[in-house]
């Protein structure tokens, strides 16, 4: 049954259908021929299921939230507030990116809407400092996977709602492997401009600091709400979203006054659009992930594999490679909600931290999302800066590599994730 799902999905696929249409063909098909006795119903209560836990209403708030703040002043105040302090040290406008990022990440929870506000400020100014072009893009891409693992973040709710973890402490755990990337790229940054002889530019004065602190303190307002809001108990990540939408409204509509009442409409078709794309391929996914379940396909796998008594090391590993085999092929969402419910029985068997295991997975996603060939951060690069294929994948490599060295970080001291997750919750 599993090849001729596999068989049907890989032919849909290159013959250019979207991947909800693959996933739901093999499923129907599945139906069909191997599982006569179940009816097409039983198929749509759970595609119903799947887009019915409360968790999912915060995916398209914070897409709202993400689509308002883009189109305003938030993204250029944050960095302004990052060059003041940073743009003096060697490397400084590298390391202003990065910082960037995980700040706007902080703000926004989407990598894409990230490569475009960071990266469309950011490199010409890169360009004109003397970085080469191939750096400055795959630093922008991969940069913006901060946005994954520092809370908001939608691919750490799906996984939550998929394996019924608490989104609250996958939340909380993002953050520790978040700031360790921060201090890994700014260190490759240093390195990089010191190989390459890139100048520095001149020290910011207090004055100029302190008002590019007032300047920004109303979009850092943002990782506050939804940190401190989670972390004090005040409200759960869903009404986080909430508050997310209603407090860039207020920041751009009013504050700011970056956009008009009549752009809210067109802000709020976009976010509707993607959010019925998202959706889509969580119901799709959860039929998917039911019927492979329900034909004991997970526990086939696992065996052939040799995974049965595989010890905790050892499945996170397959979990580590297989998520990165699968993002760079495959859209990010649709990999977690084919490969969370193949590994669940040997996470619970293993024993092994939910929390920890879902970081891992959201890294490897995030590190997806800037690598060949499918990568999308790497389509928002070549749409965004107008540069062929080749061009923006030439300088992602080492980011790679660093990502890669965080995931064996957090495999051998957990503590990186779990640290703050049980100083907040234990």
């Amino acid at each position: 049954m599993a090849l001729t799902m596999i068989a049907v999905m890989s032919l849909l696929l290159l013959a250019g259908y979207p991947m909800m249409m693959p996933l739901l063909a093999a499923t129907i098909v599945a139906f069909l021929v191997f599982f006569p006795d179940l009816s097409m119903p039983q198929l749509i209560q759970q595609m119903i299921g799947g887009v019915k836990p409360a968790s999912l209403v915060a995916v398209p708030m914070f897409i709202l939230a993400a689509d308002i703040i883009t189109r305003g002043h938030s993204a250029e105040r944050l960095v302004t507030l990052v060059m003041r302090f940073m743009g003096h040290v060697r490397g400084g406008l590298a390391i202003s990116v990065t910082s960037a990022c995980a700040l706007f990440g902080a703000v926004c929870g989407s990598t894409q809407a990230t490569v475009v506000a960071i990266g469309g400020a950011m490199r010409p100014r890169m360009l004109r400092a003397g970085y080469r072009d191939d750096f400055t893009i795959g630093l922008i891409v991969n940069a913006a996977d901060l946005a994954y693992l520092i809370p908001p973040s939608i691919g750490m709710i799906i996984y939550g709602v998929l394996s019924g973890t608490s989104i609250s402490e996958l939340f909380i755990a993002g953050i520790g492997p978040g700031l360790l990337i921060v201090v890994l790229f700014s260190a490759w940054c240093w390195f990089v401009a010191y190989r390459q002889g890139i100048p520095t530019e001149p020290r910011a004065s207090w004055g100029a600091r302190f008002a590019a602190m007032r300047s920004a303190l109303w979009p850092l307002g943002f990782p506050v709400l939804i940190v401190g809001g989670i972390y004090g108990g005040v409200f759960t990540p869903t009404e986080a979203a909430s508050v997310c939408v209603l407090y860039a409204l207020i920041l751009e509509l009013l504050v700011f006054r970056s956009i008009r009442l009549a752009d809210v409409w067109d802000i709020a078709v976009s976010t509707g659009v993607m959010t019925c794309i998202v959706f889509i391929l969580i119901a799709a996914g959860a039929a998917f992930s039911w019927t492979i379940s329900y034909a004991q396909v997970p526990q086939a796998i696992i065996a052939g594999l040799g995974l049965e008594d595989a010890g905790p090391l050892m499945v996170l590993l397959a979990i580590n490679i297989a998520f990165f085999i699968g993002c760079m092929f495959v859209d990010s969402i649709v990999v977690m909600l084919i490969l969370v419910p193949i590994f669940a029985p040997l996470v619970a068997a293993t024993g092994l931290d939910p929390v920890l295991v879902g970081v891992l997975i959201t890294l490897q996603v995030a590190i997806g999302a800037a690598t060949p060939p499918f990568g999308c951060n790497l389509f928002t690069a070549i749409a965004v800066f107008r540069r062929p294929f080749v061009d923006v994948v030439r300088g992602v490599p080492p980011f790679i590599l660093i990502l890669l060295l965080v995931a064996v970080l957090l495999v051998a001291f957990p503590w990186i994730a779990l640290g703050l997750r049980d100083l907040a919750f234990r």
